[in-house]
């Protein structure tokens, strides 16, 4: 009798031992992130050399911030809000802070985020005072049963969660307030940092959307965009970053794409949602159906890029105009940053 219970408890202790090393073994340390702060004429010349380490260093500190919450063990959704976060600080960018205004004088702000394990996503649009839209958008995954919020009552729900709101000067900027003002004296469209107008489709524009594509150590991706829209647009527009499937996507079957451009192209086109796509349908390589997106974008007449990861750590940093701000970092502690 002995021996048998001697024996049970060594199968018990063998089969935790197993299912111990199962679990470890289940991590993976093949973690990165990928970030990207807007697409468009970005070229060396039109920086002072002050201007350009401004850019690199907030890129840099976004990089620095979220692996370090990877190397944690932090899931991939949550470092993407983290690193959208910091981006959306910044006055830089035209997200959060910097974002630009719209034809009433405020800044309607608009992203989304997904995780890939589950499919799970939230989007929000149209809000004017919330500091980091980011976070609002991860409440509407989180806490509600829905996909979409839009307006005063979507910011009104998202504050019952604890997100922050902001007075509307927070949110001026001398760079967006002087683009408003020209856009106001000509009736224009601006993109972003532009001083032309969207009809003129002039090689100026900037657009300054921010994103972020995440793996983490459970194996994991995520995704997450964040925008100010357009200059002096009207009429409630929301272009294609909140919009699950056009600016955002992410699945564990296939990959986890930001975009940033033009929305009405990248809706059109169901970008972010095409290259996971082409991965998961026609098993194609993460690069490949980068390739074949973009080149589906360029038949519509889009601009902009994207940026995306998979599973395996594969990545891809893709535009079709002359520079994109961007950054990569991983597990091995590689940190890229390029502007042009």
């Amino acid at each position: 009798m002995l021996k048998v219970k001697i024996s049970i408890l060594f199968i018990v202790i063998a089969t935790i031992s197993c299912a111990v090393k199962k679990d470890k073994g289940s991590l993976n340390n093949n973690y990165a992130l990928v970030i990207h702060g807007g697409a468009g004429n970005i070229v060396k010349k039109n920086f002072t050399q002050a201007k350009e380490n401004e850019y690199r260093t907030t890129l840099n500190e976004a990089l620095s911030k979220g692996i370090e919450k990877l190397k944690q063990g932090e899931s991939a959704v949550k470092v993407v809000e983290l690193v959208i976060k910091q981006l959306e600080n910044s006055p830089l960018f035209n997200a959060g802070k910097g974002s630009v205004y719209s034809n009433n004088g405020k800044q309607m702000m608009d992203a989304s985020i997904m995780d890939g394990k589950d499919l799970s996503c939230g989007s929000v649009a149209g809000v004017t005072n919330i500091k980091n839209p980011i976070s609002a958008a991860r409440v509407v995954k989180d806490e509600t049963p829905h996909v979409f919020l839009y307006g005063e009552e979507c910011q009104d729900f998202c504050v019952k969660y604890g997100i922050e709101l902001e007075d509307a000067s927070y949110f001026k900027t001398s760079r967006s307030w002087k683009q408003y003002q020209r856009a106001l004296k000509k009736d224009n469209l601006l993109l972003d940092h532009d001083q032309g107008s969207i009809n003129e489709y002039n090689e100026s524009k900037k657009y300054g959307t921010v994103g972020c594509v995440v793996l983490d150590k459970q194996g994991n991706i995520a995704a997450g965009t964040s925008t100010g829209g357009l200059t002096n647009k009207k009429h409630g527009r929301i272009g294609d970053s909140p919009v699950i499937g056009a600016g955002t996507y992410a699945d564990n079957a296939s990959c986890a794409v930001s975009c940033t451009g033009v929305g009405e192209f990248f809706i059109r086109g169901t970008v972010a949602r095409d290259i996971s796509a082409q991965m998961e349908f026609g098993k194609k390589k993460l690069d490949e159906a980068g390739k074949l997106s973009m080149e589906k974008l360029e038949k519509l007449g889009g601009k902009g890029g994207f940026i995306a990861i998979d599973k395996n750590g594969n990545y891809t940093m893709m535009y079709n105009t002359k520079g994109m701000y961007r950054g990569y970092a991983n597990s091995k502690g590689e940190i890229t940053v390029s502007l042009f």
